[in-house]
């Protein structure tokens, strides 16, 4: 087969692209917002900070970055309109994070931010820690926090969000993973800005080098109140906690510095004596699609019932908009096929509606060829699940999407997903969702994750309604009927709510939303950074590093 360039019928001076390039800015506008309420929440301790001596959150990891490198923020929107949350004002989980360049090195960048209810921990900050630690490991990426918290939100962290056991454990998980990444011989780099309290305290000692900020440190397990309440006895946050003891007397750090500014300088050198990791070679030159990213922003419908080619999205994605198409003629549903991104050889597996028994098998057949080529595999999510149906399951939907669902589960190579608009039932599984454990998943904010489509939800319940009122013997006049339609247009639009971006970024079911124009260069920088992981040499040891 001929590997010339994709062809494309997208008209980007036709009303349907104008309308779905309108909706798509509209949504990037509402996050840009949400963007915007948060930095401005930050903002608002400006005064504070600055008569304590302290530069702001984003300021500290301004200085902390290679100026003028990519940095990719990981998970802004966790915790939007939970926890307390109203209108995005303390979204994020209290963390900016990251993967951005720190000496030339690509380093996880973690900071605390202090400036939203004293950096404290809610159930989000965990369940984000925990999805940025499983990342460093990963991809064996150092690992480097500007810290101050004041431990666990013991107010609660907002409505329906106790501090209780489960979020308790899962704080012990994040400190299990602190040990095990220094164990794999991932090095973890943290300044002690200011508070270091309880969990706090641990997130700070457990990490491979620490540095200590002399008068802003407060590192212990119980601040002067809880001491003064359980034991009576009286002591200065300084005498039970700071810089100077934890430098000269208890050994808990290792530098020692005047200001948040010479922390990060300490920290930039830290990580500037790490080896440097190999030159990322790609496979190819890097070659520039034919057709422009930027049609991107018009590509999917804003309804999501109306249907496109995935094709017009990998010939924005794809160097010179090749594809050389993977059984093509077996299913028009499910498109597979090999190609370059960015100068990696890549694999490319998509959706053109429901995914069929032959659609599966096809997919299977090609993810297992990627995995025993070791090429990353790019899934780009719009699916409405597996199909259903007689005809379906007397051909194996369920045998043969099983077998897909096992290859995505185990394929040891690189897979990345995109969710571009739908992403329902156990087709989400089988296009590497959240729970497939991709390395990275980014959607766009056509994107909508449920078991199901709203409308396919409501039809549902309503025939079981309807099932059970005739098993009662109830008769289905007009008032019963114009009841029951009621409820499913309640259910329809639940359920449209409750799986639309936001809300799912909002629960960490991907890495963050994007701009569909910014998708061929975050695709790259991932690729890129996946490809510097397998090159990476760690050293791994028992324990971890310990301190004497």
């Amino acid at each position: 087969m001929a590997t010339t360039g994709l062809a494309t019928t997208v008209r980007t001076n036709s009303p349907q692209f104008g309308d779905n390039a309108a909706s798509m800015q509209t949504y990037i506008d509402r996050i840009r917002a949400v963007e915007r309420r948060l930095v401005a929440t930050e903002r608002a301790h400006e005064s504070r900070a600055r008569k304590r001596g302290k530069l702001l959150p984003r300021e500290r990891l301004a200085r902390l970055l290679d100026p003028g490198a990519p940095f990719v923020e990981l998970c802004p929107m966790a915790g939007y309109q939970m926890y307390g949350d109203e209108s995005g004002e303390s979204a994020g989980g209290n963390l900016i994070a990251g993967i951005g360049f720190v000496e030339r090195r690509r380093c996880l960048c973690i900071v605390w931010n202090y400036a939203i209810k004293g950096g404290t921990v809610s159930a989000v900050t965990v369940k984000k820690m925990l999805r940025l630690q499983e990342i460093a490991l990963d991809n064996r990426l150092p690992v480097v926090s500007l810290s101050e918290s004041g431990g666990g939100d013991l107010g609660g962290g907002g409505a329906g969000d106790p501090w209780g056991a489960n979020v308790f454990l899962e704080g012990g998980t994040c400190y299990a993973n602190q040990a095990r990444l220094s164990a794999a011989g991932i090095p973890q780099v943290v300044v002690a800005h200011g508070n270091a309290t309880a969990g706090g305290a641990y997130h700070v000692a457990l990490s491979d080098y620490i540095v200590l900020v002399r008068g802003q440190t407060q590192l212990f397990l119980a601040g002067p109140p809880l001491l003064k309440a359980a034991t009576g006895a009286e002591a200065s946050a300084e005498a039970l906690g700071g810089a100077e003891m934890h430098a000269r007397v208890s050994g808990t750090g290792e530098y020692l510095v005047e200001d948040d500014a010479d922390g990060i300088r300490v920290a930039r050198a830290i990580v500037g004596q790490l080896p440097l990791p190999a030159r990322v070679v790609p496979s190819a030159p890097a070659e520039p699609p034919e057709h422009d990213p930027e049609e991107l922003i018009g590509i999917v419908p804003a309804d999501p019932k109306v249907s496109y080619d995935v094709r017009e999205v990998v010939a924005r994605l794809a160097d010179r908009s090749v594809l050389l198409e993977f059984g093509a003629a077996i299913d028009a549903g499910t498109v597979c096929g090999h190609g370059h991104l960015g100068g990696h050889r890549v694999g490319f597996v998509g959706n053109n509606g429901p995914i069929t028994p032959a659609g599966a098998k096809k997919a299977t057949q090609f993810l297992q060829l990627c995995d025993q080529s070791m090429t990353p595999v790019i899934f780009l999510q719009n699916t409405t699940g597996f199909l259903v149906g007689v005809e379906a399951e007397e051909q194996g939907q369920v045998k043969h999407g099983s077998k897909m669902i096992q290859a995505v589960a185990n394929m040891r190579t690189t897979k990345i997903s995109l969710v571009l608009g739908n992403s329902y039932g156990a087709g989400n599984y089988a296009m590497a969702s959240r729970a497939l454990s991709p390395h990275f998943i980014f959607s766009w904010p056509t994107a909508r994750t449920a078991v199901m489509g709203g409308a396919q939800a409501a039809k549902v319940m309503q025939i079981v309604a309807e099932g059970k009122l005739a098993r009662s013997g109830v008769t289905l006049d007009d008032g019963v009927r114009a009841q029951l339609d009621g409820q499913a247009r309640a259910i329809e639009a639940g359920l449209d709510t409750i799986s639309e971006a936001m809300y799912c970024s909002a629960r960490l079911f991907d890495d963050g939303i994007i701009d569909p124009r910014d998708s061929r260069d975050l695709l790259c920088f991932l690729l890129d950074t996946r490809r510097e992981a397998e090159g990476r040499t760690t050293m791994p040891n028992t324990f971890g590093v310990q301190r004497p």
